[in-house]
């Protein structure tokens, strides 16, 4: 199957995909919240599955990935994956027991239409996971790269549109916030937040969409200046006590409704 001429998002997986996986691998506490929401659900579509984070792996699942290089990374025994995206499900009504999507609802060209057919082919839970953006400017790489941070804002659809949109075809939408703990293996931006070297590493950021889309010499100037500070001892003075905190109360949601 050939890639597609133009990406299905704002990243061009196609392009920039290669080693996502090695940096976003799920972590166990977050997923069995998501686990968790999915209730008892035997059948469940991912939609927007990248690698295949979240999936769990004891139920049958499909997967629903418009990025050829993202399928590639899939692991071995992984669901299958098929060549869609989130705005045209290729299923009928009611089709699988649940219906998540997890860190994907920000690439999607359409997200109102994404989430009504999420919703259109579960007949039960729906679960999103996502990012509450506006709470990512409380986080000090704001003060290092306060342009992709607040692109971030604008890429994330707000929670409030997707409890309104999720609202329409379910009878409860329930948010939680979703602790991000100190030693994560997930790599997103706020996974980080007690180890900031990790934002100097390029594979950490190449697996972080925000950072790609970045002015290149914004990004470079705010890099230095965190290396900057981390040498003479400034980061640790202004957030050192991040270094030990357990978990960040952060901007990660999980979204579940309920049909």
């Amino acid at each position: 199957m050939t890639a597609r001429e133009r990406p299905a998002g704002d990243v061009d997986y196609e392009r920039h995909g290669v080693g996502y996986a090695a940096v976003r691998r799920p972590d166990p506490r977050i997923a069995a919240r998501v686990h968790a929401a999915l209730g008892a659900s035997r059948t469940v579509l991912n939609v927007g599955a990248g690698a295949g984070s979240y999936e769990p792996d004891d139920r049958w699942v499909l997967a629903v990935e418009p990025s050829a290089t993202m399928r590639a990374q899939r692991p071995r025994g992984a669901a299958p994956a098929l060549d869609a995206t989130a705005e045209h499900l290729p299923f009928d009504d009611d089709t699988f027991d649940a219906a998540m999507a997890t860190v994907t609802v920000h690439q999607w060209g359409d997200v109102d239409r994404g989430l009504r057919e999420l919703r259109r082919v579960s007949r039960g839970p729906v679960v999103v996971l996502t990012f509450d953006a506006p709470v990512l400017q409380r986080l000090w790489l704001a003060d290092y790269l306060p342009e992709a941070v607040a692109a971030e804002e604008e890429r994330f659809p707000t929670i409030d549109r997707l409890t309104r949109v999720l609202a329409e075809g379910s009878t409860d939408v329930r948010v939680d916030v979703v602790p991000v703990p100190l030693d994560c293996v997930d790599g997103f931006g706020e996974a980080f937040y007690g180890r900031p070297e990790a934002f100097l590493r390029p594979e950490v950021r190449a697996a972080t969409s925000a950072l790609l889309l970045a002015d290149p010499s914004a990004m470079r100037s705010g890099l230095d200046r965190l290396e900057a500070d981390l040498a003479s001892g400034a980061w640790d003075r202004a957030y050192g006590h991040l270094r030990t905190q357990p978990e960040l109360h952060g901007a990660l949601r999980l979204v579940t409704a309920h049909a």
